[in-house]
């Protein structure tokens, strides 16, 4: 009688020479082959003769006992088996076909009476991991990795401990399914002080699936804050806007690098509890908060890079959006940008860092002339690390509409006005290039932490389309650091959320420095989502807060082409 057929799992893939091929022998052990691609199947079908007569081989070696038992007598040398590969239609794979082209999924191995069937590239999990901090009400988005296979084919159920019979505390070792179907799970109040499990199975969208990978979460689900500053705004973002419209979100959402340091416990935000400045509870929050939002685009500044990665792409990827990532060189954080898959393709990208740009190309040869006449100027603008973040899009279901969206963090020193100035010059010189130059006549979205009041000459620049040789901000740091230039840029810009009181609520400052500005001449704004109430940012005294993620609040427009 033919055994039960086994699996012979092929990984293959062109940009590595190798094969590998695994598969259990019928006396139990396991066999991991890497073969050349390009080898004849014939020497590889050898090799595996061999490898199985060692298997049987290695059965001489037992006791006298199980040799009776087995009716065998391990005097003579393991016959070595009859070793062939058949198509999927029955035809014998011809031995000088190369690995590559040999081993198809379906086709079946025979090893001796074994049959395996071939299943080459199955959908495969790489990593499967959940957040550290599960919080009650607050959506929890695994990290999924896979091969051959996309997450949104995966299948996901979601277990959660069972509590004590007798009403214990310490929840025994039985799991309880949760939900299944989901590949969010947004834990109740019920099952505060529970563990979580996840099972996944990978899956490639053309029914097949992978072997299943299951994960526990590190600790148990803890209660959540209650009400969030985010809460009210989510009432005015239930759903996605219409296909003609554009929901833009800039928010710089505070590093880790800068909000886990002694200064910023100490300093900066000793108003804060500090388990609200760790990242695992604000990363609960900010998922929350984003996911809440339904945007088309979502321009973000001071993310880290293990930020993005592990927890932002994961968890955004699940509601529907792509993520780029631009990091400054000398820290550890960088600049984000998400956008919605079924209303937008990245067409190109335009990332420049600015103290590079400024020196290599060509574009501002005159600025970096103009420049090098201040030479202690032009010392602390090459010195900064801030970059530009410039992605060209294309609507999903209109191609002629194509967008230019930036996204930036200029110097922060409140002294540094000139220096933002030339920053600001250089990335609307880049913008410019982008869309008028390689993209004629595209609308520009332009959305950062602009470090820079409405009062300011960055903001009086970027809206006007001038600045003068004799603005103050060219003396912001003194006499001995003057540099005045008069520049002007071809942008009619408009800051699509105009100027609140506020952008960013610390116990020192508050005022606004962040903006979504917005070319008039192609887009105008549909409406405004209300920042949060005064009362309801001071709640905690300010940001961040254990209600709150960042030291900034959130700006959120809808947009719509002209």
């Amino acid at each position: 009688a033919v055994a039960a057929m086994e699996r012979a799992v092929v990984r293959c893939v062109p940009s590595e020479p190798k094969l590998s091929l695994r598969f259990v022998l019928p006396d139990g052990s396991a066999r991991h082959m890497q073969r050349d691609q390009a080898e004849p199947l014939g020497r590889a079908l050898a090799r595996i003769a061999t490898n199985a007569a060692k298997g049987h081989g290695k059965a001489g070696k037992k006791s006298k006992k199980a040799r009776a038992e087995e009716g065998t007598d391990g005097g003579e040398p393991a016959a070595v088996p009859a070793v062939r590969l058949f198509s999927r239609d029955g035809a014998a794979v011809a031995e000088e076909v190369p690995n590559a082209a040999a081993w198809q999924d379906g086709a079946v191995l025979h090893i001796g009476a074994a049959r395996y069937r071939v299943e080459r590239n199955p959908p495969a999990l790489t990593e499967l991991r959940l957040p550290r901090s599960l919080l009650a009400g607050f959506p929890v988005c695994p990290k999924v990795s896979a091969e051959f296979a996309a997450p949104q084919h995966c299948l996901f159920r979601w277990y959660r401990e069972q509590r004590p019979a007798g009403g214990g505390d310490a929840p025994g070792e039985a799991w309880v399914e949760a939900a299944e179907g989901e590949r969010v799970f947004t834990p109740s109040n019920a099952l505060v002080g529970l563990r979580l499990k996840l099972r996944c199975t990978p899956g490639d969208g053309e029914q097949r699936y992978g072997p299943a990978r299951e994960v526990e979460s590190s600790g148990p689900v803890e209660a959540g804050p209650g009400a969030c500053t985010f809460d009210n705004r989510h009432l005015y973002t239930k759903k996605v806007c219409g296909q003609g419209s554009v929901r833009a979100v800039s928010y710089n959402i505070l590093a880790d690098t800068y909000a886990q340091t002694e200064f910023s416990r100490t300093v900066l935000y000793p108003y804060c509890a500090p388990y609200a400045l760790e990242i695992d509870y604000r990363q609960n929050l900010l998922k929350k908060e984003l996911a809440g939002y339904s945007a088309d685009l979502i321009c973000l500044q001071e993310v880290d890079k293990s930020v993005f990665v592990d927890s932002l792409v994961p968890a955004l990827d699940a509601f529907g959006l792509e993520g780029l990532f631009k990091i400054k060189e000398k820290q550890h954080e960088g600049l984000a940008t998400f956008y919605r898959r079924d209303k937008f393709s990245l067409l190109s990208q335009h990332d420049i860092a600015f103290s590079e740009a400024l020196l290599s190309e060509p574009l501002h040869k005159e600025l970096c002339d103009q420049l090098a006449k201040y030479p202690l100027v032009q010392e602390k603008v090459l010195q900064r690390s801030s970059v530009l973040q410039v992605s060209v899009l294309q609507s999903t279901t209109d191609p002629s509409r194509k967008l230019c969206v930036a996204n930036t963090h200029l110097y922060w020193h409140p002294k540094g006005g000139n220096i933002r100035l030339i920053q600001i010059a250089v990335a609307l010189s880049h913008i410019k290039h982008v869309a008028c130059d390689l993209y004629p006549s595209i609308p520009v979205i332009f959305c950062g932490d602009f470090n820079s009041t409405p009062s300011s000459g960055t903001y009086s620049f970027i809206s006007s389309g001038v600045i003068a040789e004799d603005h103050e901000d060219w003396v912001s740091n003194g006499e001995e650091e003057r540099c005045s230039m008069a520049l002007s840029h071809p942008f009619k810009l408009l800051s699509a959320c105009g100027e609140p009181a506020y952008t960013n609520y610390v116990g020192g400052f508050h005022g606004c420095l962040d903006y979504i500005f917005i070319d008039k001449n192609a887009l105008e704004v549909e409406q405004v989502i209300p920042l949060p109430t005064h009362e309801e940012v001071t709640t905690h005294q300010a940001l961040p807060s254990v209600s709150h993620p960042s030291d900034h609040i959130a700006l959120i427009c809808d947009l719509k082409w002209k």
